[in-house]
């Protein structure tokens, strides 16, 4: 019997990769130009220009940490931090309606009803977001709106509100933009999280009759613990940048109720003209974004080096 000769890499020791001449990293050069010249000079002169009193078109005096003294003191400030964090809350939330469709999408045993449905479902992420806040915008109007008129055909005229313009109703309407959100990001990634579930996994549950429902507590979610990690940090990244919507369908009112720190930012630069001031609060707004992903990051890592050690 021939004994093949095998040769194992010893742990901790990585694969060395070819090299490659140093003449040719000289092709990233006009990318690294590009990145330093809109990227990375604004950002770092926003953070320079956060400490002076900054007018572009007249003297800028050096006034310390003066503006970040005024921000602890900016109530709207603040509350827009408290609106965030319901958004993200309600984001979390909101992941069970495209988990269920990724759920039943991937019960159909039609592999052509599949891939319609998962079609269907991924489409709406091409059309721009602008279409999509305006039309919520139409179906909010309180006269003509499509909400309205329903209630008003169903005999419920007496329900119809005034929901982007009443302060204790505009930012749950906001929230409820583009329902019921399963056409998007989560549902590709838990789809095809389910689809990489090993057949003989779903065949034991099947003969140990598990039932559906337990299968996803006790399978399916657990076994989707990284794609559910990504989705946690996409979230962070995508809450503490939200604005876009909420400017285009309330532009932070009524009475300040759906103002988040984007909003406040380009008040503070572009209405009051205050430069200064919003660069201070766009730089701690970077920071507090950069924690939390190095935050989430780390957590990550440790979590799937504790993962490879208990194999």
């Amino acid at each position: 019997m021939v004994q093949q000769s095998t040769t194992a890499t010893p742990r901790g020791i990585r694969a060395r990769r070819p090299k490659f001449p140093w003449y040719a990293y000289l092709a990233l050069l006009p990318l690294a130009v590009v990145l330093i010249a809109f990227q990375y000079y604004p950002a770092l002169s926003g953070i320079v220009y956060s400490f002076f009193d900054w007018n572009p078109a007249g003297d800028s005096p050096f006034i310390g940490v003066d503006n970040y003294v005024r921000m602890f003191g900016d109530e709207l400030w603040w509350r827009s931090f408290r609106n965030l964090g319901l958004i993200f809350a309600f984001s979390v939330v909101a992941w069970a309606l495209p988990l269920l469709a990724a759920e039943l999408v991937t019960s159909l045993r039609s592999e052509r009803a599949q891939f319609v449905y998962r079609t269907l479902l991924i489409i709406p992420m091409a059309f721009p977001g602008i279409v999509t806040a305006l039309i919520w915008a139409f179906m909010y109007q309180p006269n003509r709106g499509v909400f309205n008129e329903a209630l008003a055909a169903l005999g419920l005229g007496a329900l119809a509100q005034n929901w982007v313009g009443d302060p204790d109703l505009a930012l749950i309407s906001l929230l409820f933009i583009g329902f019921p959100f399963v056409a998007g990001l989560p549902f590709l990634i838990f789809y095809t999280a389910l689809r990489n579930v090993p057949k003989e996994v779903l065949e034991a549950a099947e003969l140990d009759g598990v039932s559906r429902l337990r299968r996803v507590w006790t399978i399916d979610i657990p076994l989707m613990a990284n794609q559910v990690k990504l989705l946690v940090f996409l979230a962070v990244v995508g809450t503490v940048q939200y604005g876009f919507v909420a400017y285009v369908v309330t532009g932070g009112g009524p009475d300040n109720a759906t103002i988040v720190p984007l909003l406040r930012m380009f008040g503070v630069a572009f209405q009051a003209q205050d430069w200064g001031y919003a660069a201070a609060l766009s730089t701690t707004l970077f920071l507090i974004t950069l924690v939390l992903s190095c935050v989430i990051v780390f957590m990550k890592r440790k979590s799937d080096t504790s993962d490879v050690k208990g194999m």
